[in-house]
């Protein structure tokens, strides 16, 4: 079964980087047809699709956020990293990840991490 598994530092403070892992059990990252991604949801908003990478390890990025957003992975411990700089209190969310899916014309999120919560506050 495919387990995903979000791990990050818990409070950050304003103008720090926001780094998060997403570590993945079940499934290899380097399979084809699968992306990578990184999906926020704000207090009181819908979800936010921030990112991904492919299992060819090219990244994709929300272009409202593309300046301050990293994505990386390491494909020998089956991790993918977000780095999000210059954070604000705007980004408090809760971050997710999740493996999309693209099957022709479909693309789907089949399988989610729990989510962590991340508040950004002095």
């Amino acid at each position: 079964q495919v387990q995903l598994q979000e791990s990050g530092p818990g409070l950050v403070k304003p103008s720090q980087t926001l780094s998060l892992t997403c570590t993945v059990s079940g499934a290899s990252i380097t399979t084809s047809s699968y992306h990578w991604s990184w999906i926020r949801q704000p207090p009181g908003k819908g979800l936010e699709w921030e990112g991904a990478i492919t299992s060819s390890g090219t990244t994709d990025h929300n272009a409202s956020l593309k300046s301050r957003t990293s994505i990386s992975r390491d494909t020998s411990k089956m991790q993918f990293t977000l780095q999000l700089s210059s954070v604000t209190p705007e980004d408090t969310a809760v971050y997710y990840c999740a493996r999309r899916r693209d099957l022709g014309a479909r693309r789907f999120f089949d399988y989610w991490g729990q989510g962590t919560q991340v508040p950004v506050s002095s």
